[in-house]
């Protein structure tokens, strides 16, 4: 059995079709051997591996653990890739200070302001021309 950091890379109903029915499975490597790296289908991760959008949605950040192993799946004509992280070594996303939030506010802002009339827009000023509808009507 493979066990990596104290979680068990192993999926025992994949294990049963490859060892007893003798399937191949293409994007099954527990051990990384084809791929380099522990590889596993898509929905087959085992418990306790989330990729980075999972933790998100639970409120967590990888915190910078190292990356355990991947899910690999095809989609059309490409085969993609998810990161798979430890959820036991997650920590809690970081919250962002109130200087930051007033930053970015800010910010936001200066992205609608236009420069030639010094009025705040309820769109962003297009870079292209670097002012706003009513004072650039070319843009339109």
């Amino acid at each position: 059995m493979t066990v990596m950091a104290g979680v068990m890379l192993r999926n025992r109903d994949l294990d049963f079709l490859v060892d007893y029915k003798g399937f191949f499975l293409e994007f099954y490597d527990p051990d990384g051997k084809r791929f380099g790296f522990p590889t596993f289908p898509y929905h087959c991760a085992p418990d306790g591996l989330v990729t980075r959008r999972q933790l998100r949605a639970a409120g967590l950040r990888p915190a910078g653990q190292p990356v355990i192993a991947q899910i690999l799946w095809r989609h059309k004509k490409n085969t993609r890739h998810a990161y798979l992280y430890r959820r036991d070594l997650a920590k809690p996303k970081r919250v962002a200070t109130p200087a930051q939030l007033a930053a970015v506010a800010k910010a936001l802002i200066a992205r609608r302001t236009c420069p030639t009339c010094e009025q705040v827009k309820g769109y962003y000023i297009p870079r292209r021309s670097g002012e706003c509808l009513d004072c650039n009507p070319e843009v339109n």
